[in-house]
């Protein structure tokens, strides 16, 4: 890259001014040629862009008829990092660049490090519309985008992010993204951030980032019950090593502790945990009616326990745990192919009271299932005739239905959710989870928008489908709690 020297010479200016009208008008005439082409049978498109980028690149890498100068300063260091520039190029893309370089052609810009370094591929991008970022690159580039209103890179950068979640790197990335989403108020990006990490929390619990999760961040997440994790004694685990490394005040820790759903956690554990949790120990105070009630809970009939406590709350929903008690891995080869179906068993429900009781669950998967308006019809002019209905046309389906009736699904209701794993950068990680109505036996929606007749979809490994089924047992007030 040219080094500043001075002043630029006025005929050198005005090279650039000419310049830069010059690639105006090519590509006006480009689109005049293309509008008048577009009539005739003969037209043809006669593309030069990449030369035309090239050229571009070029003036950005030699300096050549420059009319600006940009000095990037930083903090930490006394030089400058110095870009001789067009303002026609610049004011394109970026208002503000147009306002700074309305009356003057030198101007300092003083920058953090981080987005300093990214400056010149800041600039390419203005200039050639393309760049290329790692994940660690995300937020300071996006960051540049925002300050100088280039508002096509910023909503690039964003996208980037949301489909990069799954993306592998060192230190975790989604935790920061999220973050930064809740500082600069993109509640797209924040919501994405937030439904990853509580589909693959499992994942994130043995990770270096789980340290950086704020007290917003964790509670968000321990208020949820679409947690996917092997069991709530496992949540409780995490967030006593958080509560130990971040040290909260008081009322924080007891806020965070009281989120933990101990009815889920067997009566063992929990005795174990009081025994041993130096975190409990030292909080014992603010949750010792959770912890009675969870073995309440545990001890009696839970038509018994309806009829004194409210069981309509978030302390009594299971979140989605991946242990064998409450659902089951489904690997289906070649879905494509035709219908499936298997069985397995699941516990009643959560208190220890139902423990030796299971419910035995029928599944079945059909790939191709057509609703009822794209279902064949005989015609009438032609016996005999259906209307021809192509294979694409159907969608999945998925029907979860119990093998038989007891009368201890009384008060029980069971919602089902269906977890469908992908890999993605290696990993195997959850890509969308489906909940089904109490009422219903299949998800409306169930892979609505996936294609599993090609071996390349995103929602197939190995040419597998690769679903965790869970049941969530839900107990209902069938009489009004006393007060």
């Amino acid at each position: 890259m040219a080094r500043l020297t001075g002043a630029q010479p006025v005929a050198t200016r005005h090279w650039g001014c000419a310049a830069a009208a010059f690639i105006l008008l090519l590509l006006t005439v480009q689109a005049a040629q293309k509008a008048d082409f577009s009539g005739e049978a003969t037209a043809a498109t006669i593309n030069h862009s990449l030369t035309l980028l090239q050229r571009l690149q070029e003036l950005l890498q030699n300096g050549n008829g420059s009319d600006s100068v940009l000095r990037v300063r930083t903090a930490a260091s006394e030089e400058a990092k110095v870009f001789h520039t067009h303002q026609l190029l610049l004011s394109l893309q970026s208002e503000v660049f147009e306002s700074l370089l309305h009356n003057q052609s030198v101007i300092t810009l003083h920058e953090p490090p981080e987005t300093a370094a990214l400056f010149e591929k800041f600039i390419r991008y203005l200039y050639c519309g393309g760049v290329s970022i790692l994940l660690h690159q995300a937020i300071p580039m996006h960051q540049l985008a925002s300050k100088y209103r280039v508002w096509g890179l910023q909503r690039g950068v964003a996208d980037y992010m949301k489909t990069h979640l799954a993306s592998e790197s060192s230190q975790g990335h989604v935790v920061g993204w999220y973050h930064y989403a809740v500082r600069i108020g993109d509640a797209a990006l924040q919501e994405s951030c937030l439904q990853f990490l509580a589909w693959n929390l499992s994942a994130v619990l043995g990770s270096a980032e789980w340290g950086s999760v704020s007290v917003e961040l964790l509670l968000l997440l321990l208020e949820r019950s679409d947690l996917v994790l092997h069991s709530e004694l496992e949540l409780y685990t995490a967030v006593e090593g958080w509560l130990s490394r971040r040290q909260p005040e008081g009322p924080v820790a007891e806020r965070v502790l009281r989120a933990i759903r101990y009815p889920m956690i067997a009566p063992s554990q929990l005795f174990w945990l009081q025994a041993q949790s130096a975190v409990l120990a030292r909080h014992y105070g603010a949750v010792q009616d959770l912890l009675f009630q969870a073995f309440q809970f545990h001890a009696a009939s839970p038509l018994y326990f309806a009829k004194y406590f409210d069981v309509n709350c978030s302390m009594f929903l299971p979140r989605n745990y991946l242990s064998s008690s409450w659902g089951s891995q489904w690997v289906i080869n070649n879905p494509a192919r035709d219908d499936r179906s298997t069985s397995f068993q699941t516990q009643l429900g959560p208190s220890s009271h139902d423990a030796g009781k299971r419910v035995t669950w029928n599944v079945l998967f059909s790939p191709r299932w057509l609703p009822v308006s794209l279902r064949p019809v005989y015609s009438d002019s032609v016996s005999g005739a259906v209307q021809p209905v192509r294979i694409e046309d159907g969608r999945p389906r998925l029907v979860i239905t119990p093998a038989t009736s007891s009368p201890d699904f009384a008060g029980v209701s069971f919602q089902k959710t269906v977890l469908v794993g992908v890999r993605q950068q290696g990993r195997v990680l959850v890509k969308h989870a489906y909940s089904f109505h109490q009422s219903s036996d299949e998800a409306a929606d169930f892979l609505a928008h996936a294609d599993l007749q090609k071996r390349t979809s995103e929602y197939l490994i190995d040419n597998s489908l690769h679903l965790h089924i869970i049941i969530k047992p839900v107990y209902h007030s069938l009489i009004k709690v006393k007060k």
